[in-house]
């Protein structure tokens, strides 16, 4: 039996939303530092993770005493933010993890240096 042209039409874009679906099921959402989430001496929470671009961190906290800033490597190193740095200060802010290295602090004065910083290598 001959499959007609419009059926096929319709298997094909069946298969297109099929691949589409389980691109967009591979990303990965985490919660930065875990139940205790975006407070101090999380720099290690990375560790033994695998996160890929696309994944989505979730930086929970009180939004009256921190923030998170995505900086540079020279920015995460001297735990200063540029002023053209975008801070997030929500309290449950979701960042998308762009390919390679990744870097947050929070930018209130002592935080980043009492481990209020993360790095994360996104593939």
């Amino acid at each position: 039996m001959a499959m007609g042209r419009g059926s096929a039409i319709v298997i094909a874009m069946m298969l297109v939303g099929m691949l589409m679906v389980s691109q967009v099921a591979e990303a990965a959402t985490y919660t930065v530092g875990g139940t205790g989430g975006w407070t101090f001496n999380v720099a290690a929470w990375p560790k033994g993770k695998r996160f890929r671009a696309g994944d989505t961190l979730v930086f929970n906290y009180n939004s009256a005493i921190h923030n998170t800033v995505p900086v540079d490597r020279a920015g995460y190193n001297s735990c200063a933010a540029p002023s053209t740095a975008k801070a997030f200060q929500t309290g449950k802010d979701q960042i998308k993890l762009k390919k390679g290295l990744n870097f947050f602090i929070c930018s209130i004065p002592g935080h980043c240096q009492s481990g209020m910083k993360i790095a994360v290598n996104a593939v």
